[in-house]
């Protein structure tokens, strides 16, 4: 089955949460001129209002079905009539009266259209120039879910430098790892590849080839306070090959098409998935200190 999707390298001006919301519909609708058609759209980590928002959390924050409601209200008026089409998407979240860095999955017109699911934030960095723990909680679980064209996962940015995110999300059944990131640039600026970027190279192969998922990483792009998003947002085969890199330092709208006949060819040729699924519930009862334990 071949899946044609996209990356939205997002440049979201900092705390205008309506005016992105404007700029994000204006570049789905670029997306349905794309051809072939993606199926999905997917935006970065805290598109809807920039990252170093901090204390604007009190201020910007919505909760999942309010701005569900602005976003496919604005699409209705400016889509194409019967246009649907998915969409990832950050956002700092308001939910049970606390603030999450979240991310949702939604489906635009149609009559599917509604929330699919949404990822909060897990591992929450807290050292350097990170300060998430003083702004918001962190989630508590991964999950994957269905789509209409397969089973996916949200992983947000931290989330993914944790081996035991990729792992939970393949155990759930994704064969689509999605990872929406907002990752300063180090070590770097201009035509080089930023020292962070080399990082995230090593992660998302690894993440991909361990579990033979398409692992998908929507990157971030701007400025905020002196620290830049460089973009470079990249996606990966089940064999852990680079499919593409998009550009640093600019703003773009990636076509990627993948073909999920290779999820069953990397799984036969390299079981690791199976060998784990066989294994999984024996290593945790075999690792009492772990502190893991499930219902069987």
């Amino acid at each position: 089955m071949i899946v044609d999707l996209a990356i939205a390298q997002f440049r979201p001006a900092k705390a205008d949460p309506d005016g992105n919301l404007t700029a994000i519909v204006q570049t789905v609708l670029r997306a349905l001129e794309l051809d072939p058609r993606p199926r999905l759209v997917v935006f970065p980590e805290t598109a809807l209002t920039g990252y170093f928002l901090e204390g604007g959390v009190r201020e910007h924050g919505r909760s999942a079905d309010a701005l569900f409601a602005d976003l496919d209200e604005r699409w209705t008026e400016a889509a194409p009539p019967g246009a649907s089409i998915d969409v990832a998407l950050g956002f700092f979240e308001f939910a049970e009266q606390r603030a999450f860095n979240s991310a949702m999955y939604v489906t635009l017109g149609g009559e599917l259209a509604g929330i699919r699911h949404v990822h909060r934030k897990v591992f929450l960095p807290t050292y350097g120039v990170f300060q998430e723990e003083r702004f918001v909680e962190a989630g508590g679980g991964i999950q994957a879910f269905d789509t209409a064209w397969g089973r996916t996962a949200m992983l947000i940015c931290e989330d993914a430098f944790h081996g035991i995110a990729g792992t939970l999300a393949a155990l759930d059944g994704a064969e689509v790892i999605l990872v929406l990131s907002a990752s300063p640039a180090r070590g770097a600026e201009g035509p080089e590849l930023p020292g962070n970027l080399r990082r995230w190279d090593q992660l998302a192969s690894g993440m991909a080839a361990e579990h033979g998922v398409f692992v998908v990483l929507s990157q971030l792009l701007g400025f905020e306070g002196g620290k830049g998003f460089a973009g470079g947002s990249t996606a990966w085969a089940p064999n852990g090959g680079r499919i593409l890199r998009g550009p640093l330092w600019e703003e773009a709208l990636i076509s990627l098409r993948i073909d999920k006949d290779e999820l069953l060819r990397q799984r036969v040729e390299q079981p690791l998935l199976a060998d784990l699924e066989s294994a999984w519930l024996r290593l945790l009862d075999a690792s009492p200190g772990a502190g893991l334990r499930r219902e069987t």
